[in-house]
């Protein structure tokens, strides 16, 4: 089994932080092949930076060469998610309802920890999207950009076990997701410091997407994602470089 999972921004580390965490999560016999868009902002934390990667994203996948069986769209709260679906006849799993969904098996609330403020209406308006805002406790956030999480991971534990510990204990959450990319590896110190489950995004969605493939299971086709139109769209795909 082949899955591509695509990091949201252009910045190398962070692709080849989410390949390690996607790799520790795989069974055995799962390749992970780990794809950076050609163009887009180097980190994604606003509505304009979010569309902008969505392009680049669905570019970027049209151009992965090897057969593969499933996508995990490695952005918590980003947009595009249906698109690729659309474009794409494999299962397509996004870390934040791979992340909400497994949480909901764990508990009766969840919350998200996040990077910035600003991006907590993204994640809002995706947890309404998929229908589980109403399990959201909280959307917490660090403060801390994307690439500063990537670059200081000690620090980022820090931050996150501190509002992890404020979403328990004044949100009532019983279950947390990591609210970034970024945050690929910190979950187990902030299990075991805080005491409730801490759901990383691209380990389930790894775990998502292999259940699906073997399951057998792929988007529906026949309604709101069947394949775009044929139709020429002006400079589409966009030519490699």
């Amino acid at each position: 089994m082949r899955i591509v999972v695509a990091n949201v921004n252009t910045t190398g580390s962070v692709t080849e932080a989410i390949r390690q965490q996607a790799v520790k999560a795989a069974a055995p016999g799962t390749e992970i092949v780990a794809v950076t868009p050609e163009f887009g902002p180097e980190s994604v934390e606003c509505n304009f930076e979010s569309y902008l990667s969505a392009v680049a994203v669905m570019d970027r996948l049209q151009a992965v060469g090897e057969p593969f069986d499933a996508v995990v769209l490695a952005g918590f709260g980003e947009h595009g998610k249906e698109g690729v679906a659309e474009l794409l006849g494999k299962p397509v799993v996004d870390i934040t309802e791979a992340a909400a969904h497994t949480a909901c098996l764990l508990g009766r609330r969840f919350s998200v920890v996040t990077s910035l403020r600003r991006t907590r209406g993204q994640i809002h308006d995706r947890l309404q999207l998929i229908g589980l805002a109403s399990r959201c406790a909280s959307v917490r956030a660090t403060e801390m950009t994307v690439l500063d999480l990537e670059d200081d991971l000690e620090r980022t534990g820090e931050r996150v076990v501190e509002e992890v510990t404020w979403a328990v204990e004044a949100d009532g959450a019983d279950v947390i997701c990591l609210g970034c990319a970024g945050m690929a590896g910190v979950a187990e110190r902030v299990q075991a410091e805080v005491g409730v489950p801490v759901v990383d995004g691209v380990t389930a969605g790894v775990a998502l997407a292999e259940s699906l493939v073997r399951l057998g299971l792929s988007t529906s086709k026949v309604g709101s994602w069947a394949p775009p139109p044929p139709k020429r769209i002006t400079g589409w795909p966009i030519p490699r470089r």
